[in-house]
């Protein structure tokens, strides 16, 4: 859950969702969703296919 005027550690924008940054990244507090894709992209190179594990 997201608590009210949550903002993101590295853009200080809202948060919609929380993302918890890896240890490896340095980073203090919780990630907005475009904030997050970057780091996951800066560390994780190449494509990046979204798996829905549920189904």
């Amino acid at each position: 859950m997201v608590e009210p005027n949550s903002r993101c550690a590295l853009c200080n924008g809202p948060l919609d969702h929380v993302y918890q940054p890896m240890e490896t990244w340095n980073v203090k507090g919780s990630l907005c969703s475009k904030c997050y894709s970057k780091k996951i992209f800066e560390h994780y190179p190449g494509t990046h296919e979204r798996v829905n594990k549920s189904n």
